[in-house]
Parts: C-alpha cells; structure tokens; sequence
C-alpha cells in the first residue's frame, strides 16, 4: 500500500478533530475501517501516529511531523486544483451551515441573490467540522457560529467576513417549569436542573456554559446529549434545559428566555473559500445569509426587541 491523498486527510482530520469516531464522520469511514486504515498507514510510515487519551487521542511526536507535512501537501493540492479550476459563478454551491434559527430562510435567500447556482445545503451543530470541510474542499462556503471567546482556525484559501459580531445565547426549559413565566432567567437559578450538552461542544460551547454556570457559583450537571431536533422533547418533558439560538421559536410545550446578564454570547462568520467563490459572488453571498438572518429575528419576540436595541450588531450590507 502507498499512501495517498486520502491517507493524509485521514490523518489531518484525526489530528483536527481529536477523535477517531468524528474523524471517521468526516471522511465517510465507519470507526473500524478507520482504526484498521490508520493501523496499515501506522506500519506503511513505521511508527505510532496517534495515542488514545481520557479526552480522545493526541499525535505522538512521530504524529506531530507527519501531521505537519502532510498539512502542507494538502495545501498544495487545493491550491493547484483551485488556480486550475479558478473561481465559478455557475454551478452548484455547496454551502454549509451551523444549527441556527435562519437555516429555514437559507436556501431561498441565497439562491435569490446568486441565480442559476444549485444551492446544496449542510446542517452541522459544529463550526469546526464546517472549516474542515471547507478547508478539505468538501464545502464552498459556510454560515459559522462561535462562542464569544473561542475561534475556529481557518486556512487558507478560505476567508472569512464578521456576519453578526455578537448576539446573545438563551435558554430553553419546559413551558410547565416555575421559572418559564420570567422575562429573564437568572444562570445561578438553573443551579438545579439537569443540563443537555450545547451543540457543538468541540467549538468551545460546552467549554464556555461550564465557566459561566462556574462564574454563577455552580457546576452544571451536564446529563443528556443530543442533537438540536432530538433535544426538544427532553426540554418540554421537563428532563433538563439547554442553551438555544435566540432566533428559535420556542416549540410546543417549552419556553425560550434570555439569561440575565448575557453571561453567553456569540457571533455569526460567513466563511468561503477564494477559489470557488470571487469577490463578488462572496458579495451576495454575504447579502443572502444576512437575509435570511433578519428574517427570523422577530421569531422570539424577545430577541426581537433586542435586535432592534442594538443596530450596531446589524449586518452591513
């Protein structure tokens, strides 16, 4: 066996996401076809790459140089792919998205304002797994969320431009719980609950809603995880509370709240990659998430009224 391409992104995207089972996830293997893949490229190079941890596996020093190269020879190829092909403004788009309230709107916005292009869309609860993709050339372009504090890396040719530079994170909790009725939700009085874990916690979320339950004087008793969709009944039967996209509707039987002090923020990137989009087609892009953005700001009334209050968090379009 020698190795190609597909060994080198493998082994990046081991190295990127920390585990062998999102690895698998993101190049399309089951977790033991990629254990035994990476066994055979382990004996191909003569050595151990990876070493499993309590937080998932971590390079050797071996790893660490390979990693390193191959991350170069990755780059040279997209980039020779991509000043061969040059930038379309024709054909499909494959276009990314984190889980957030607009992903309803994105499709028909963006393909208003770039015609003739089949928009594909991807729904990912994480950021980081979008600038993978779009690094690896699995996606064009890609709607990013991330916790105030945190960043995704992004390389080149992908760039970025600030969509929304902040926005708060809510809460949801079922509709029957004492405190639903509050305008605001005091963190310290979630002491108590049972938490489901944010999505996308490898972008920094689960990180962040520890420090901030720590800040209010507790640590949140993190005991469900699940998908977006899968959480909301495990919220409306009153099993535990979980942080929320303020843009969210609040679904039958749960109540969606702001937390007293904004103690979680976020912001919104729209990242694209320079060799399928030009400026400006990148242009309306941008122009077409920020619609579909505004277009369920009002869906939470109470959002709403915190959009409104601060028009320099607002798109510049």
């Amino acid at each position: 066996m020698d190795l190609d391409i597909r060994h080198l992104r493998m082994i990046c995207a081991i190295a990127e996401s920390g585990s062998l089972t999102r690895a698998a996830a993101q190049v399309g293997l089951s977790q033991p076809a990629m254990t035994n893949l990476l066994r055979r490229v382990e004996n191909l190079i003569g050595g151990e790459l990876f070493v499993r941890s309590r937080t998932g596996v971590q390079p050797t020093p071996l790893g660490n140089q390979v990693i390193a190269r191959a991350r170069i020879v990755l780059s040279e190829v997209d980039a020779l792919f991509g000043d061969l092909l040059g930038p379309s403004e024709a054909g499909s788009l494959w276009l990314g998205s984190v889980h957030v309230g607009c992903v309803g709107s994105i499709v028909n916005r963006v393909g208003d304002v770039l015609p003739g292009r089949e928009i594909s869309l991807r729904i990912e609860p994480s950021a980081v797994q979008l600038a993978e993709a779009l690094t690896h050339g699995r996606l064009d372009a890609a709607l990013l969320g991330v916790i105030e504090g945190f960043d995704v890396a992004l390389a080149p040719p992908v760039v970025s431009r600030t969509l929304v530079p902040r926005y708060p994170i809510f809460v949801a909790l079922s509709a029957a719980h004492p405190l639903a009725g509050n305008e605001e939700i005091r963190l310290a009085d979630l002491r108590d609950e049972a938490w489901i874990s944010p999505p996308g916690a490898d972008d920094g979320s689960l990180a962040a809603l520890r420090a901030s339950c720590r800040a209010a004087g507790f640590e949140p008793d993190v005991r469900f995880e699940a998908p977006s969709g899968a959480a909301r009944p495990l919220v409306a039967d009153g099993h535990g509370v979980r942080l929320v996209d303020p843009c969210w509707a609040a679904p039958a039987g749960t109540a969606v709240r702001p937390l007293a002090g904004e103690p979680q923020m976020a912001r919104l990137l729209v990242a694209w990659r320079r060799d399928r989009l030009g400026d400006a087609a990148a242009g309306a892009l941008y122009r077409g998430l920020a619609a579909a953005f505004i277009d369920h700001v009002h869906d939470n009334p109470v959002f709403g009224r915190w959009w409104e209050a601060h028009p320099e968090v607002h798109p510049l379009v």
